[in-house]
């Protein structure tokens, strides 16, 4: 294995989900100094989670080996996560006008319904 490919391993399954659950746990630390009524805590953790593999998946395939955790992975983006984001945003549009919070994770439970398709196209169009 050469530099340049444990540089890639780290970055892409080290670095980045330690980056997004730090930032993942400062978001919170902020919710709850704010004080916010009904914080969206667990969505946010599914958002983080969802979004977080979608990049793991992207960057395995531009600069990775594909393996059976990428397919995994894959399987929960296109199966599992359309079902979770749905429930998010429907769940959140009743509570959209309580925070920035709120709004910000309605918005982002129906973004994914534009973003992860078009991701796997522009993956799809690199293959070939």
């Amino acid at each position: 294995m050469t530099i340049i490919e444990i540089i890639s391993a780290v970055l892409i399954h080290l670095l980045i989900p330690l980056a997004g659950l730090l930032f993942y746990l400062r978001l919170i630390k902020r919710i709850k100094k704010e004080d916010i009524e009904n914080p969206p805590i667990v969505d946010l953790f599914f958002i983080f989670s969802t979004y977080g593999g979608l990049l793991l998946v992207t960057l395995t395939a531009l600069f990775w080996k594909w393996s059976g955790m990428a397919s995994l992975g894959t399987f929960y983006l296109i199966l599992g996560a359309p079902i979770v984001m749905g429930f998010i945003s429907y769940t959140n549009h009743k509570n959209k006008e309580l925070s920035k919070y709120h709004m910000l994770t309605y918005k982002t439970g129906l973004l994914y319904f534009l973003i992860a398709p078009l991701i796997i196209l522009i993956l799809v169009a690199i293959d070939k």
